[in-house]
């Protein structure tokens, strides 16, 4: 069985609409592209890494429509390899239509999609899911997702689509490794899924090893 990733670029006030561009999602949005000013190279190794062994990709339509726009049209060796990864391994599209899915190696999911991610993850080993924000809240209230990944950059927009809108439910979450901050303040956190559900407690409770 394999591991499903949610990989989200967010602000610190956990929106994830449209980093990458004013097209991306610009639904009363004016903020596309919000990304791009702080990108810098250890973000961009820490994005790279995260890749590492992926073998499918899961995604939304939106965003599907996206990568299927541009990375075919990508050399092997250009957009940092991810050219070279994303037209190689099967693209898995969740959707209520009936898109044109004339990228290479691409599949519609059925419309049970708990059933359909869970038949993906017999399948392969990494699946990534990338933005598709819509595809993320059922994810996030199925807890069908092993690992969270938030590249949380430091700026508030007060507007825009966030991660847990709609989508949350009481889970609990272990940090897998230290935040790390690139150049431009952007701060990688990565979780993954633990068992049970937030427990409950008492500040005054002498457990807690406060002194008094």
């Amino acid at each position: 069985m394999s591991l499903i990733h949610i990989e989200l670029f967010t602000t610190l006030d956990l929106v994830a609409q449209a980093p990458g561009g004013p097209e991306e999602d610009p639904d009363g949005f004016p903020f596309g592209g919000w990304q791009a000013p702080l990108l810098d190279e250890s973000s961009g190794a820490q994005i790279a890494a995260a890749y590492d062994g992926t073998d499918a990709l899961l995604l939304g339509r939106r965003t599907y429509d996206i990568f299927a726009a541009y990375w075919p049209h990508v050399g092997d060796e250009e957009g940092g390899g991810f050219g070279a990864l994303f037209n190689s391994i099967p693209k898995y599209v969740a959707s209520r239509g009936a898109p044109d899915l004339s990228w290479e190696g691409s599949v519609l999911l059925g419309p049970d999609l708990p059933a359909a991610v869970r038949e993906v993850r017999e399948r392969h080993e990494h699946v990534h899911v990338v933005g598709s924000l819509d595809l993320v809240q059922t994810l996030l209230r199925e807890r069908l997702y092993d690992r969270l990944d938030l590249l949380v950059h430091p700026i508030v927009l007060g507007v825009g689509k966030k991660v847990f809108d709609g989508g949350a439910v009481p889970t609990n979450l272990t940090l897998l490794e230290p935040p790390a901050a690139g150049e431009k303040g952007a701060v990688m956190l990565r979780y993954g899924l633990a068992d049970g559900v937030p427990r409950t407690g008492d500040m005054s409770a002498p457990d807690l090893g406060l002194e008094s």
